[in-house]
């Protein structure tokens, strides 16, 4: 199941399978109606009002043990905060470049909070929306702005 909802960085399309969100991806057109995925729009829109820092749904992460392991330890950096790819990887035990790509490969952002991610000297990419530039708003949008200049 598939429900679109319209955000200030533009449309959203959640993927519902087995009573759990399993993707989030930029674009629309979809309006499938679960608990799940109604509970999900309340909440984003929740968190783009600035009433929500956290968000409490049943997430499936897809994907190899270790993007499970990294998505794992985004999902624990609190709203407003930032940490490295070297952070993660000194975590994990892994080299920062594939956390860098477990990152881009993050099948729920936004739900899962990639954006809070930088790089040892910047930004770092972001594969949602038009790119870095919805990552610097989701940033700016949680109090995290300062760290961006």
């Amino acid at each position: 199941m598939k429900r679109s909802v319209m955000t200030p960085t533009g449309a959203v399309t959640l993927t519902q399978e087995g009573g759990a969100l399993v993707a989030l991806e930029w674009g629309g057109g979809f309006c499938d109606e679960s608990d799940v995925l109604i509970r999900a729009e309340r909440q984003i829109a929740e968190y783009f009002a600035g009433a929500r820092p956290v968000f409490d749904l049943p997430l499936v992460v897809r994907g190899s043990q270790f993007q499970q392991d990294v998505c794992a330890v985004m999902a624990t950096i609190p709203f407003g905060e930032t940490l490295t790819y070297g952070d993660i990887a000194r975590r994990l035990g892994a080299p920062a470049q594939a956390v860098g790509q477990a990152c881009g490969g993050n099948p729920i952002p936004l739900i899962i909070p990639c954006h809070r991610v930088l790089g040892a000297r910047g930004l770092g990419g972001f594969s949602g929306g038009v790119g870095v530039d919805t990552k610097v708003w989701l940033l700016k949008h949680e109090g995290a702005g300062g760290l961006l200049i």
